[in-house]
């Protein structure tokens, strides 16, 4: 039994090698495009932060908002928080910024808490700002949702 083990680890590599070619050529390609690895290959453009204020459609139940505008000079640390000046309950209204949810005022048991929770203060953890670039990749996701929408309608 000892003999065939190291014999079927040997089989194994030799169809992992020699199914490389196969996979090599599913046209994908190296973010460094044609220049070769051994080569500088020129810096990508410096892309731009989405600046329209536009809320971005969130993808699942229970995503974080996204950030629809830049955050560059925010500063977020144990005595501030540039977020709350525009989203903190008292100035939503003033501001027209989305009040911060609910959640963000309780403890991790549950409790209500006066301000923000420690937990939940730095926005950066969850909530993130958006570039305005093209995908890598095609992207053929769907939402569960809208998928199971489409089926519900094509069976009626």
């Amino acid at each position: 039994m000892n003999i065939t083990n190291p014999l079927l680890t040997w089989i194994a590599c030799g169809a992992v090698v020699m199914s490389a070619p196969v996979f090599a050529g599913d046209g994908l390609t190296s973010l460094r495009g044609d220049t070769p690895i051994e080569q500088s290959s020129p810096a990508p453009e410096i892309s731009s932060w989405k600046q329209d204020d536009v809320a971005v459609e969130r993808n699942f139940a229970e995503q974080p908002p996204l950030i629809p505008h830049h955050i560059k000079a925010y500063k977020i640390d144990l005595r501030s928080n540039k977020c709350l000046t525009c989203h903190n309950r008292a100035m939503a209204q003033k501001t027209g910024a989305p009040e911060i949810g609910p959640t963000h005022f309780r403890d991790r048991d549950g409790n209500e808490t006066p301000g923000v929770s420690p937990r939940r203060y730095f926005c950066l953890q969850c909530h993130v700002p958006q570039k305005a670039v093209l995908p890598l990749v095609d992207n053929t996701f769907r939402q569960a949702d809208a998928e199971n929408q489409t089926q519900r309608q094509g069976s009626q």
